[in-house]
């Protein structure tokens, strides 16, 4: 995964923005960590798997921590040993680069964590 999307901040969307579509979603979908996916163009998701409930909770948590200071909230499905994350901007019904920086600084906070 690239360090870029880390580095940057989510920014608010505006009203009327164009939703990222086809070829423009390509560089920033190359730049996830593994088993990311983009769903019909639409939004991201990926489920993360953990040996218990308790392990997934604590994710849940740093998940919410890093969208709060984001400023820009994920839907998280939360059951045993399973942690599914979801996103999209909801203002504009599609995705946006700040859809991409999320997911990345998601993976980043997993991935020191397990790696």
């Amino acid at each position: 995964m690239s360090g870029e999307l880390v580095e940057k901040k989510c920014m608010p969307c505006t009203v009327g923005a164009t939703p990222l579509k086809g070829e423009a979603l390509k560089p920033y979908t190359l730049q996830l960590g593994e088993g990311w996916k983009c769903v019909e163009e639409h939004h991201l998701v990926k489920e993360y798997a953990f040996k218990n409930f308790k392990k997934a909770l604590d994710f849940a948590n740093i998940f919410g921590r890093i969208a709060e200071e984001e400023g820009h909230h994920p839907d998280l499905h939360l059951s045993w040993g399973k942690l599914g994350v979801k996103i999209w901007t909801h203002k504009i019904d599609g995705l946006t680069e700040s859809d991409f920086i999320l997911a990345a600084k998601i993976e980043a906070e997993f991935i020191s964590h397990e790696g």
